[in-house]
This record gives structure tokens, C-alpha cells and sequence, in this order.
């Protein structure tokens, strides 16, 4: 996993990757924190890192499209099976490379609020706190890229799908205020969903019937449900838009409050699109 990480880190260093990356990130938060914290003389810096996270949609699928999806179209992926570790090793040391490139700039950003707190009543709990969710939140966010990047070779369409993704999560809570309520919306829209993830299982495990089955289980579950009780699936939608935003939950410690099943959620969410990455070089692996 070592030998993995330094490759992926003098990959960056030696390209314009890191520096691209770590300078459209702190542009951005620069920009906030001139809007915010000295334009608009307002003491919060977590204000400055709300606005910054827009940012996530552009620089977070450019930074791992070619994570993966490189070593597909180079076939220089059968390297990495030869070499003596496992496929989750080389995930967790590709993972990690970004995750010391996303801190680099990060540990910039860390030093804003001192000098911001000599000229104004800057309460640095809520800065370092919001600092700490917004490190977790991008982490989460990069696992998803990794993810993405794993099931196919263009760069380009995992960026694409990538930007699409981060941006309807981006603004999921206010679409949430314009989707059906129904309970029959609420059904036709999760039917989507299911067939989406029968899609995923197929082209993971290239078991059609495993596939078939899940989505034939699902929604066999949620007619049954539906015909028992429809009124359960009212108001389902919108609900689920708003539980399964990751900026939504970044908002909390934003406006002060250390909100610790976010950081479950975050941590939940890096663990599972880190596992579906392997999952995808394993099916690769064994094909």
C-alpha cells in the first residue's frame, strides 16, 4: 500500500494535479473569506467555508477521474494486480494520496480564523469544527469520485457523472420543495432507483440473475408495502432528498451545533464507496 501511495503522490507532485487542485481550493475559500469575513465584516469563518464547498463540484471529479479510470485505459491496472497486496490496499493507497492532497491546502485554510479573531470576535470552536466537517465532507465526496472512476475507462465521463452527481446532492434539499409528495410519485421515483441499482449490481458482479433478483425482491417488498399502507410513502421523497444531502449536513456545524451522526453518515458513506471500488477492480480482476 506504501509503494501504491508514493506512486500516486509523485504522480500529482510531478503533474499539475496538486497545484490545479490546491489552488482553485484556496481561490475560492480567498474569495469567501474577502466576501464574508473582511467585505462584509462578518466574524464567522464557517460562512466562508459554506460558500467554499461549491467548489466540491468542480474540483473533486477532476481530481479522481484519472484515479482509476487511467489505469483502465493504459491496461496499466494488471500492474497493480501483480503486485503482492491486495485490491483493497490498492483502493485505501490511491485513496489516501488524494486525501494528503486535499489536506495540503486544507492545512492553509486552518490558519484563516487566528488572524481573522485579533480584528473581530471570531468564536474559534465553531471555525475549527466547521474546518473538521468540511475536511470529512470532502473525504466522503472523493470516495464517491474514486467510485466513479472505477467503472469505466473515459476520464471525461467520469468526470461528467461525477460533477453531475456532487451537483444534484449540492442542490437536493431545494429540489426536494419542487418534487411530487405523493405516494404514488414517492413509488415511481424509488422504482427508478431500484432498476438504477440493479444496473450497478450487473455491471459489478456480471450476475444477471443476482441482479434481477434484488430488484425483483425490492420492489415485490415495496408494492406489498404500498397496497398495506400507501400513506407511508407520502412526503417519502423529499424527506430522503433532504436525509441523504452531504452539504445539508455540513450546514449543522455551520450554524454551531457539533453534529456527530453526520460525521457516522460521512464516515459510513467513505467505508461503502470504498468497498463497491473494490468491488469493481475485483470484478475486473477475475473477467
Amino acid at each position: 500500500m506504501t509503494a501504491v501511495l508514493k506512486h500516486e503522490l509523485r504522480n500529482y507532485f510531478h503533474s499539475l494535479t496538486a497545484y490545479v487542485f490546491g489552488a482553485f481550493l484556496l481561490a475560492f475559500v480567498g474569495i469567501g473569506a474577502v466576501l464574508y469575513n473582511i467585505q462584509a465584516a462578518v466574524s464567522n469563518f464557517e460562512y466562508v467555508l459554506s460558500f467554499g464547498s461549491l467548489i466540491f463540484v468542480v474540483i473533486v471529479p477532476i481530481l479522481t477521474m484519472r484515479v482509476i479510470a487511467e489505469e483502465k485505459k493504459q491496461k496499466t491496472d494488471q500492474l497493480l494486480y501483480s503486485l503482492p497486496i491486495t485490491t483493497f490496499q490498492v483502493i485505501l493507497g490511491k485513496y489516501l494520496a488524494l486525501l494528503i492532497l486535499y489536506l495540503i491546502p486544507l492545512a492553509v485554510i486552518s490558519v484563516y480564523p487566528l488572524p481573522f479573531s485579533q480584528f473581530g470576535d471570531v468564536y474559534l470552536p465553531t471555525s475549527y469544527g466547521s474546518i473538521l466537517a468540511f475536511f470529512v465532507l470532502g473525504a466522503a465526496l472523493i470516495a464517491v469520485g474514486v467510485f466513479i472512476s472505477s467503472l469505466t475507462e473515459n476520464q471525461g465521463l467520469a468526470a461528467g457523472v461525477g460533477i453531475a452527481v456532487i451537483l444534484l446532492n449540492y442542490y437536493s434539499v431545494s429540489l426536494s420543495e419542487y418534487v411530487s409528495s405523493t405516494a404514488l410519485g414517492s413509488v415511481a421515483v424509488l422504482l427508478v432507483l431500484v432498476l438504477v441499482l440493479g444496473v450497478v449490481i450487473r455491471h459489478l458482479t456480471r450476475n444477471e440473475n443476482l441482479a434481477f433478483g434484488v430488484c425483483l425482491a425490492l420492489i415485490a417488498g415495496m408494492m406489498l408495502l404500498y397496497f398495506l399502507d400507501g400513506t407511508a410513502f407520502e412526503g417519502l421523497l423529499p424527506q430522503v432528498m433532504k436525509t441523504l444531502s452531504l452539504f445539508e449536513r455540513f450546514n449543522t456545524f455551520v450554524n454551531g451545533m457539533f453534529d456527530l451522526t453526520a460525521l457516522v453518515y460521512y464516515f459510513s458513506l467513505i467505508v461503502l464507496f470504498l468497498f463497491l471500488s473494490v468491488q469493481s477492480l475485483e470484478k475486473r480482476r477475475y473477467n
